[in-house]
């Protein structure tokens, strides 16, 4: 009895003698498939294509990092032309709740937003917004709504004194508030594969856009933003202005500013004639401020606030 256990004991075949070292994960090391450094690879070269294309600037290839977020981000371009495929109504929250993630001035959340699928409403926001045919066209035609109705029936509910609600700022607010949740919901749909263009045109007649949302007192149309899977697309991304005319380091340099736009307008130029235009950049600049009438029926905003509760004082 006593015996027994010693001549087999464990210790005779240890693990040792079979060690896992032989087999050992280490020796098949992740350096050897290194999904890490294709994935660094691939994420440097979308990256650099990206950064070529938005800055088409020979000296600036790339950046200093590069990750999926970021490569979302410098691979946006707007997107004019859809496939019918739906978009479900758990996509839709998801990107929702990725909007509300946005900030929000000190906690308000003072915007709202109303998705569209109807073909029928589609078509009439779209004759009020620039007869853009892409908005009648997209499976979901979001409006972003700067919205203070939230905090004035709560003002109403509490009779509570709800005066700051009349100024400038609060009408700020709303519109910032609305911007940062929609920006979050771009980089989210377009992180899942969908297609996204802004439509600032939406401002041209909101109070008829409000009637047709069925908008409450204080809540105003902001934008909207036209998602879904791209069909045809071929816009590409767009050129922007050379970072050092927009990054100030300590004080804003005003010929840091200016020096870029030269440079600017011709490589967007180039762009335009891949894309069948002509325009340059300091020629829309100028077309586009030029008087009240290149404004498109927004030049009469601050009356459409007050007519919708937004006093702007």
């Amino acid at each position: 009895m006593t015996s027994a256990p010693t001549n087999t004991a464990p210790t005779n075949t240890a693990p040792t003698n079979t060690a896992p070292t032989n087999t050992a994960p280490t020796n098949t090391a992740p350096t050897n498939t290194a999904p890490t450094n294709t994935a660094s690879t691939n994420a440097a070269s979308t990256n650099a294509a990206s950064v070529s294309q938005r800055y088409r600037d020979p000296s600036r290839t790339e950046l200093a990092h590069s990750n999926a977020t970021l490569d979302v981000l410098l691979g946006h371009h707007s997107v004019r032309s859809f496939s019918p495929e739906p978009i479900d109504t758990a996509t839709l929250e998801t990107i929702a709740a990725a909007a509300q993630s946005a900030p929000t001035s000190s906690n308000l959340q003072a915007w709202s937003v109303v998705a569209v699928r109807d073909p029928a409403r589609k078509s009439r926001l779209a004759a009020l917004a620039g007869d853009q045919g892409f908005i009648a066209q997209a499976p979901v035609f979001l409006v972003f709504v700067a919205d203070l109705g939230r905090a004035r029936r709560l003002a109403e509910r509490h009779d509570a004194p709800l005066e700051g609600a009349d100024y400038l700022e609060s009408t700020l607010l709303g519109f910032i508030d609305a911007a940062l949740g929609a920006q979050n919901a771009v980089v989210a749909a377009e992180s899942l594969g969908y297609g996204t263009v802004y439509v600032g045109a939406v401002r041209n007649n909101p109070e008829l856009i409000s009637e047709e949302l069925g908008l409450p007192p204080s809540a105003f149309p902001a934008f909207g933003l036209a998602i879904g899977r791209p069909d045809g697309d071929t816009a590409g991304i767009k050129p922007r202005l050379p970072v050092s005319a927009v990054l100030h380091h300590e004080t804003y340099d005003v010929e840091a500013s200016d020096d870029g736009v030269v440079t600017y307008d011709e490589r967007l130029a180039e762009y335009n004639r891949e894309q069948g235009r002509s325009a340059q950049w300091t020629a829309a600049v100028l077309a586009r401020l030029r008087d009240a009438s290149s404004l498109k029926g927004r030049d009469k905003i601050r009356h459409s606030l007050a007519s919708r509760g937004w006093p702007s004082n």
